[in-house]
């Protein structure tokens, strides 16, 4: 067996060095900042619980993104978690148990297993916010919008918002009655988007021919606004929740328009990622430079119900150091003022010099015994020096 270098990290997980914590630190304080304007009050699940608890509602995906180890203690499985939604969800059903609404926000490292094929990290920061306890088009509204300012207070331009509502593919499961097995093989081949696997696919069966035209028409309903009005011609089969979930879309859609005139919004009718967790709307946030969501999101109703409590429920998440890696580079270079104050043990007048500075938010380094060159060395531009006996600020150059 080869051995190892020490300094090897696994695959998938990185380090982040001074000049990328420092914006990535920067960029969470002020999107918490954003979130607690907006009423979002946070919380900070623990990094490990019960795998129980950590998969509730959310399906295989997520069971194999997740670390699994036992207990030492209770001898239980337990997870490392792979997504705070659940946890907080928890906190809302158990340990707040509020009956009016609620507002939530958190980031935390996560753990996966692994990492996807555009990104490679398998330890994300995610930060979301989550809004407990009204199931109307006012709660759907504020998440989308709470979602768009993030990405703009963090910087990004261009968003492309995709919109899609999985209550369209419930609801036409449900009409045709497939089994629970025809569900998941219909599940995956539309997750493909592969027409003609589909359409062998449904010839086997037993449902009816105008039915079955319209899931052969769901992979490409997707597009711009036009996508709705061919959806509504389409769906004329459909049975009321469906349609209903349509008029949804279109409200939702209407409604950010009038807010955001500018902004790109497609739709996605046959976008069921998440569907085993999502309830009813469904949205992401793309930029032109990444190949993937930067941001997304959507309802989740009743997920609270294991912990004691079946809320309405929606909310979005992104990983902070996509976002941190995206807008550091717009970012202008700020000259950073580094003080380097000189040794003088024993001199009550150069430490409170020093307490007082770094006070008021300036970097002091001391200089240390035995090192020389130490200004250069740590990049500072200023020297406290003794001048008529005060300690002063003097310019290197």
């Amino acid at each position: 067996m080869l051995q190892r270098d020490p300094w090897l990290l696994p695959d998938g997980v990185e380090e982040v060095l001074p000049e990328d914590a420092k914006h990535l630190e920067t960029l969470r304080r002020q999107l918490l900042d954003v979130f607690e304007c907006w009423g979002y009050e946070k919380v900070i699940p623990p990094f490990i619980d019960y795998l129980d608890s950590l998969l509730t509602g959310s399906g295989h995906d997520l069971n194999l993104q997740t670390f699994k180890l036992t207990d030492q203690l209770s001898g239980e499985v337990l997870g490392i978690r792979a997504d705070m939604t659940p946890q907080v969800a928890r906190i809302d059903a158990h340990s707040l148990s509020h009956q009016q609404s609620t507002r939530l926000c958190y980031e935390g490292t996560t753990l996966h297993t692994r990492g996807d094929a555009l990104d490679k990290t398998r330890i994300p920061m995610q930060i979301g916010a989550e809004l407990f306890g009204h199931a109307g088009i006012d709660s759907d509204t504020e998440v989308v919008q709470l979602m768009l300012e993030v990405l703009a207070m963090a910087g990004l331009k261009n968003v492309h918002l995709d919109l899609g509502h999985v209550g369209i593919y419930r609801g036409l499961v449900a009409q045709a009655n497939l089994t629970a097995e025809q569900e998941l093989a219909l599940f995956e081949v539309l997750q493909r988007k592969s027409n003609s696997e589909l359409a062998e696919l449904l010839d086997s069966y037993d449902i009816q021919a105008d039915l079955q035209a319209v899931f052969l028409a769901l992979p490409k309903l997707n597009g711009d606004k036009s996508v709705l009005a061919s959806a509504r011609e389409i769906f004329v089969v459909a049975d009321a929740g469906v349609n209903n979930a349509l008029a949804q879309l279109e409200e939702l859609a209407g409604i950010l328009h009038d807010y955001y005139p500018e902004l790109t919004i497609s739709f996605d009718l046959a976008e069921l990622r998440g569907y085993h967790y999502h309830t009813g709307m469904v949205f992401s946030a793309f930029v032109p430079e990444v190949g993937k969501e930067i941001a997304r999101g959507g309802r989740y109703d009743n997920i609270g119900q294991i912990f004691g409590s079946a809320r309405p429920a929606t909310g979005f998440s992104a990983d902070l150091k996509v976002l941190a890696a995206l807008t550091k580079k717009d970012q202008e270079k700020d000259v950073v003022v580094k003080i380097l104050a000189p040794i003088a043990i024993g001199d009550r007048a150069l430490d409170e010099k020093v307490r007082d500075l770094r006070a008021t938010g300036s970097i002091v380094i001391k200089q240390l015994s035995g090192q020389q060159n130490q200004a250069e060395q740590l990049r500072c531009n200023q020297l406290l020096e003794k001048i008529d006996e005060n300690w002063v600020l003097v310019p290197l150059n």
